[in-house]
């Protein structure tokens, strides 16, 4: 079993070639310098691979759940394609959200801007260091989001369905950068006030920066690809039943979304650092986490009061405490352990039961999902516009399971 989904991951993998070599070209064959070339490929190099391709993957198991079959060659670099099309998109968020935060590390090397200008070598001949990436990420960024609509005409202008994924990428991108501005003006930098959050705007945020484009758009885009309709009939037992597949596909995917970002929030502030993979970092960044937001709920005002002096802080020293006007989000942060502050506002989760509240919504959650995923109609006959059996398939539950059970229980 490992094997072979180590063996999926490589053959996605090996179409990153593919995507790369022909944004290259166009640049070249556009007239860019070579330098400019150059700097270009080793963008899409260091910022789209690395990740766990878990987006960009969904794409190819969907088109194969809802297909019922293995794919073509054809048809699986298509799939692929598309499926490198959202790492594009997830790189283009990265880039930019590591810039507004701040970020030191991404994936286990130095953040794009802070990484070494591809421009230059190392050092230079009298052993002078050269400055880093720094704000031309801001250019490169927006180059990522456009290399996925240069990709689109290049391998999907003739197939009927273009209009339609073009104007998905279009629109997830755009409800992601809502939820990006959501999250900033919450928890803007430099301003420390739980009083400007809640559990709706925290969930308006979940729901906009990471539902959407992390959920929806991975399946939405293998149903264009599978030429399943935006409403189709289907037929059982002499009676027929309308279905909007897009729409009961969105009622399912933005829960679970929802439901995978309260899990991260959750594991950044549960799971040891050697499971996680990093330091979770959500409390002294003073982000507006479903934990902080869920625990305000629960808290005494003596609690919310030690919440109050420490939540994003980073360091030993309480708000209004003497020195502590200079512990406030503090600039080049290190993966760290927070300090005092941090351990304390631990201490107040503990204290409200907040693993018990996690358990308990994960069962929950968990179960409402199985029950939205079990309306999906899979019996029966689907009808097209002209009341003939389709060609085309309809929705699975297979592809919603699959997707549920990859998080539910995660610890990482």
């Amino acid at each position: 079993m490992a094997s072979e989904k180590a063996a999926r991951k490589a053959r996605f993998e090996a179409v990153f070639a593919i995507i790369r070599d022909d944004l290259v070209d166009h640049c070249t064959k556009e007239g860019l310098p070579q330098e400019a070339v150059d700097w270009y490929r080793k963008s899409l190099e260091y910022n789209v691979q690395g990740g766990k391709l878990t987006r960009g993957m969904s794409v190819v198991d969907t088109v194969e759940i809802l297909k019922g079959r293995t794919l073509t060659k054809d048809e699986f670099v298509n799939a692929a394609i598309l499926g490198w099309s959202v790492e594009l998109l997830q790189a283009y968020f990265l880039v930019a959200d590591d810039l507004m935060d701040g970020s030191i590390t991404r994936r286990g090397q130095p953040c794009w801007y802070r990484s070494r200008n591809p421009a230059f070598p190392a050092l230079s001949s009298s052993g002078v260091k050269y400055p880093p990436v720094g704000l031309i990420a801001v250019n490169d960024a927006p180059m990522l989001k456009s290399a996925i609509f240069q990709l689109l005409k290049m391998h999907f202008r003739r197939k009927p369905y273009y209009i339609d994924i073009v104007e998905l990428f279009h629109d997830m991108a755009y409800k992601t950068e809502m939820g990006q501005l959501t999250d900033m003006v919450t928890a803007p930098p430099e301003v420390i006030d739980l009083a400007r959050f809640s559990l709706e705007r925290y969930r308006t945020i979940a729901r906009f920066k990471t539902a959407y484009y992390s959920f929806h758009l991975p399946v939405a885009l293998a149903m264009y690809m599978c030429h399943i309709p935006e409403s189709y009939t289907v037929r059982l037992d002499g009676a027929t039943t309308t279905l909007k597949p897009y729409d009961l596909t969105l009622s399912i995917l933005i829960p679970l979304g929802e439901y995978f970002q309260i899990q991260d929030d959750f594991l950044d502030f549960s799971a040891p650092p050697a499971v996680l993979g990093k330091v979770g970092t959500d409390i002294v960044d003073n982000k507006c986490s479903w934990c902080v937001n869920t625990v305000i709920k629960l808290c005494t005002p003596e609690q919310r009061a030690t919440l109050d002096r420490n939540y994003g802080r980073k360091g030993d020293v309480e708000a209004g405490a003497v020195g502590g006007e200079h512990d406030v989000k503090t600039e080049g942060r290190e993966d760290e352990a927070g300090g005092l502050c941090e351990a304390r506002v631990k201490e107040v989760y503990e204290a409200v039961g907040l693993r018990t509240v996690y358990a308990q919504y994960e069962r929950r959650v968990y179960e409402e999902l199985n029950d939205l995923i079990d309306t999906i109609p899979e019996e029966g006959v689907i009808l097209d516009r002209n009341g003939q059996e389709a060609e085309y398939g309809g929705l699975k539950r297979k592809v919603f399971r699959s997707f549920l059970k990859k998080i539910h229980g995660r610890g990482k």
